[in-house]
């Protein structure tokens, strides 16, 4: 064990988790309706809690077991034969296993975006716990823990490049989101604008100071590498902020506060696949052009092909997390071969599961609220709660 190292991890757990609670929660609250802001803040908490639970009896397990390539078994439920002394790495594994615990908490969290405002309780909750086990734990295996896009797996000798979820993380929550957004549908109301951005900003804020833990503690040592991850980390989420701002001013005249931060997001996703593996010179490239990419998504899906992505998971993280996947292969890190076919693979196979917990779910608990519900907003509704006095 290095005393060092593992410090550094402790810090980077909580950093991660700081994301979701109250990171997360803030951003997605801020950005909808103020009838349903206590809705989304219910979701967000009450996931990352079924999810620490559901990493702990089984995720883990299923993640970085070594029983195949395609699953890790069940070596490892409940923690099973893993003590103080037990190690991985250079860190004691309980304290891995609590890293590795608030990127499966805040995955399935990001997903979340996608349901706000329209969507029963039940079957958020119950379509988070089954997607985690069954889409999230398996793509991590698969990339992070030996399985067969790593090293020595299908693609040979030189695997996947992903050093803190560009496909892990990223293109499961966007490509699980547009699939929901599909099938669920838009909203009755479309126009209303984030009923507080100052809110989203200070979401936006929290997510990027536990970027650096997210990104940096993926290094699971503290040196020079994390030091570089956190480094290009602020660059390019700042990068693509500056970016966003201007395309956003050439396209509409005009500089949003949401639209800003929006961007910092989009570049803090486009470069956690490559923080481990670029400079900044690169990571400023990245978030130039994750800063347009996610925008032009973000209003192709919306005003050409009107999918309603409620928070828009799809066109900041799916399309971040699969454009800095490309880059890899792009700056000559990896292979195009095993970064096209890993985000070919990981995108069929997420779309393919996500569907069918879509309707396994909705035929057990239904899917969406009734109109009268949603134009009443879900905090009443379904919390008997209301965020204010006094709606907007």
């Amino acid at each position: 064990m290095n005393q060092a190292d593992t410090v550094w991890i402790l810090i980077s757990t909580a950093l991660v988790f700081f994301m979701t609670l109250p990171g997360l929660a803030l951003f997605y609250g801020g950005m909808v309706r103020a009838r349903n802001v206590i809705s989304v803040f219910i979701q967000c908490y009450v996931v990352a809690c079924l999810m620490a639970i559901l990493w702990f009896v089984a995720g883990y397990s299923i993640a970085y077991g070594d029983t195949s390539p395609y699953w890790g078994g069940i070596s490892k439920l409940a923690l099973i034969n893993i003590t103080q002394e037990s190690l991985s790495g250079t860190v004691p594994e309980i304290v891995f296993f609590a890293f590795q615990m608030t990127f499966a908490i805040i995955t399935p969290v990001l997903v979340l975006g996608v349901f706000a405002e329209r969507t029963k309780f039940g079957f958020v909750v119950l379509f988070s716990c089954l997607w985690m086990l069954l889409v999230y734990a398996p793509v991590a295996h698969w990339v992070w823990g030996g399985g067969m896009l790593a090293d020595g797996g299908i693609f040979g000798e030189t695997g996947v490049r992903d050093f803190a979820g560009g496909l892990v993380v990223h293109e499961t929550a966007g490509v699980a989101a547009l699939v929901i957004a599909l099938v669920l549908g838009p909203r009755m109301y479309r126009g209303y604008a984030p009923h507080n951005p100052g809110m989203v900003m200070t979401g936006a804020a929290m997510l990027w100071v536990g970027w650096l833990g997210f990104n940096g503690g993926s290094s699971l040592a503290a040196d020079a590498l994390a030091g570089m991850a956190m480094t290009v980390t602020l660059l390019a989420g700042a990068t693509a902020s500056v970016t966003w701002m201007f395309w956003e001013y050439i396209k509409t005249g005009q500089v949003s506060l949401v639209g800003m931060v929006t961007g910092t997001i989009a570049g803090l996703a486009a470069v956690t696949p490559a923080s481990g593996f670029v400079g900044p010179i690169y990571a400023i490239m990245i978030g130039i052009v994750a800063g347009i990419l996610c925008q032009e998504t973000m209003y192709f899906l919306r005003d050409k092909l009107n999918i309603d992505d409620s928070l828009d998971v799809f066109a900041v993280h799916g399309a971040g997390g699969i454009y800095g996947s490309m880059m890899m292969a792009a700056l000559g890190v990896a292979s195009w071969q095993a970064q096209l076919g890993s985000i070919a693979i990981v995108g069929a196979y997420t779309a393919a599961v996500t569907l069918v917990l879509v309707f396994f779910c909705k035929g057990v608990l239904g899917m969406r609220v009734d109109p009268e519900t949603e134009e009443q907003g879900l905090d009443y509704a379904a919390h008997n709660q209301r965020a204010y006095d006094l709606e907007s």
